[in-house]
């Protein structure tokens, strides 16, 4: 989609820097492309948080980390 729209210059050539693109509009699509992402992670992660019954615990997790020590490093 053509689109004419009026970027603050300090704005798109951080936004050049950032992403590592060449072009403008190269930096506008990635731009928009990672926001969109976050977006559906975000969403994503609002519809999942919670829903682990039985995740592991820090003690839980020291545990195995410990158990998984060889006996000559410890």
């Amino acid at each position: 989609m053509k689109t004419t729209i009026d970027i603050p210059d300090g704005l798109l050539e951080e936004a050049m820097k950032f992403t590592g693109a060449k072009t403008k509009r190269e930096a506008v699509v990635t731009a928009v492309e990672r926001f969109n992402r976050l977006k559906r992670l975000e969403r994503l992660n609002t519809r999942v948080r919670g829903q682990f019954k039985d995740f592991m615990t820090q003690a839980d997790l020291k545990k195995m980390r410990a158990a998984d020590i060889p006996k000559t490093r410890r």
